[in-house]
């Protein structure tokens, strides 16, 4: 029995080993975070409040979801909801509603979510009833023309959600709306702000994340005086950067570029850190999930959005999605989390806060303070 002994004790010395080894691994690939006492370094860490977090279900009885790939259809659609909030805070706050990109979940950008709700916001997401990565039949993107109106409900749900059924004493703020959306839910944050058709006036601001708009021209982008913040990474493999992000100033008044340079698509999602941490660029896997959902339609069909007398310009439709395989070098995907989530805060501040101080600092932090602290990141603004 003693060798059995000695090999219990073997076993867990090289547990330990690798534990270790783990941990130092971890330690020494950490991404580089801004300098102690500069102006980006406070926007990542500072929170004024604990955060809390409710899941609550919605149900839009008035609208059905449609059948997909043989799975019958609804009479209604269905939300489950997650709702990050500020503790013990009364009051009005800003709400935010955020749209997750094909196959992806309503958590995809939590650690955004939550940093918001750490500064005084509501921040809500749901999961589409047939975009997300668990819709019966495999995710439908052309079921994005629904999702503007899930938006205006959401809206609807949240600013009617009864006190006493709210686990949190704020309400939204019906006079201060924004949307954050990310790939597919970029596109629907564009169409819910933009569209001649299927806008709500309601929204202020949006900040749509790695968004296709390649087909929507300068009459959409006039629809609404929303500020807009278009965030747009280099090295993304599914949303071509040169025909998307590139040109959005000369189309969208009052809106900002920040481009990420070397960034990814999947660098935008909480779990690209670690997970991806040790990839050259993990677009592949994105792209190998994405087209497989796809029906053979491997590009934006701006024909479901409209025609140009909506300011669709269908002669201007995105290359093909993973048209370019393998996709660049991409830069730590931690370093692309970070200036996410600060041009992300500093945006909806610079048009939320209610001291105009505070929407002044926030507007250089974007600006200037931003692109200052990261070497991978510009912007450009024609407001």
């Amino acid at each position: 029995m003693r060798w059995l002994k000695l090999i219990g004790i073997g076993l867990v010395a090289l547990l330990v080993a690798l534990v270790t080894a783990g941990g130092a691994l971890f330690f020494f690939t950490s991404p580089e975070r801004p300098v102690e006492g500069s102006a980006s370094r406070a926007w990542l860490d500072n929170r004024e409040y604990a955060v809390g977090r409710a899941d609550v279900v919605f149900v839009d009885a008035s609208r059905p979801t449609s059948e997909n790939r043989g799975v019958p259809g609804k009479p209604e659609r269905t939300f489950p909801l997650s709702v990050w909030y500020p503790r013990d805070v009364d009051g009005r706050l800003p709400l935010i509603i955020h749209s997750h990109g094909i196959l992806s979940s309503r958590t995809e950008l939590e650690y955004a979510a939550a940093h918001l709700a750490g500064l005084g916001y509501i921040v809500a997401a749901t999961d589409y009833p047939l975009t997300s990565g668990n819709t019966e039949g495999g995710a439908n993107a052309l079921d994005v023309v629904n999702q503007p109106a899930d938006i205006s409900f959401l809206i609807d749900s949240l600013l009617a959600w009864p006190e006493d059924e709210r686990p949190f004493a704020a309400a939204p703020d019906p006079n201060r709306i924004g949307l954050s959306g990310y790939s597919l839910g970029g596109l629907t944050s564009y169409l819910a702000t933009y569209h001649p058709r299927w806008r709500d006036p309601r929204i202020r601001a949006t900040a749509a994340i790695a968004g296709p708009s390649t087909g929507f021209t300068a009459q959409f982008f006039a629809n609404s005086d929303a500020r807009l913040l278009s965030i747009a990474a280099t090295a993304d493999a599914l949303i071509d950067f040169s025909s998307n992000g590139a040109t959005m100033t000369e189309r969208a008044p009052d809106s900002s570029l920040l481009v990420i340079e070397g960034g990814s698509h999947l660098g935008f999602v909480g779990l690209a850190d670690p997970a991806f941490r040790f990839m050259s660029n993990p677009d592949g896997i994105a792209c190998n999930a994405v087209l497989g959902v796809l029906d053979d339609q491997n590009s934006v069909d701006y024909n479901i959005f409209g025609d140009m007398s909506d300011g669709v310009d269908i002669s201007l439709a995105s290359p093909d999605i993973c048209a370019d395989m393998p996709p660049p070098e991409a830069i730590h995907p931690g370093r692309q989390l970070m200036i996410n989530q600060i041009a992300m805060t500093s945006f909806f501040e610079s048009v939320f806060a209610p001291e105009p101080e505070r929407r002044e600092q926030a507007w250089e932090q974007l600006s200037v303070h931003l692109p200052a602290d990261f070497a991978e990141a510009s912007v450009a603004t024609n407001r």
